[in-house]
């Protein structure tokens, strides 16, 4: 069985099997046209907050406590309704959630395909 929620690259090309593509950074990828990023959906507010993206600054060795500090995040009332969001497209669709950063194993779009996951 085909995974039902996967996460890569806005730079990537599409599949034809991708299913929704929701872009789930908070600021638009560098360099990219939004007529080519090819998306359904840019969830801004499912994104980290300014302060802890800034704090993380794509560290590996602060992911972990990234994880950490994102997943309560998910769950305080600015993210409320693009998480139930977000969960709702998940329950209906083959999802991609897309992000710029270029270690993708270590982006917001890992952790929230892994929430997502855990929580069907």
């Amino acid at each position: 069985m085909a995974e039902q929620i996967t996460h890569r690259r806005v730079y990537e090309e599409t599949a034809p099997r991708d299913g929704k593509r929701v872009l789930v950074d908070r600021v638009w990828p560098r360099g990219m046209r939004k007529e080519d990023a090819h998306l359904d959906e840019w969830l801004r507010d499912v994104a980290p907050s300014s302060a802890l993206r800034k704090w993380y600054g794509h560290e590996p060795g602060r992911f972990a406590e990234f994880r950490h500090r994102y997943l309560a995040e998910l769950h305080d009332a600015g993210h409320r309704e693009a998480t139930a969001h977000l969960r709702d497209l998940a329950a209906h669709d083959r999802l991609v959630l897309l992000t710029a950063t270029k270690d993708v194993a270590h982006s917001q779009a890992a952790v929230l395909a892994d929430w997502l996951e855990e929580g069907r």
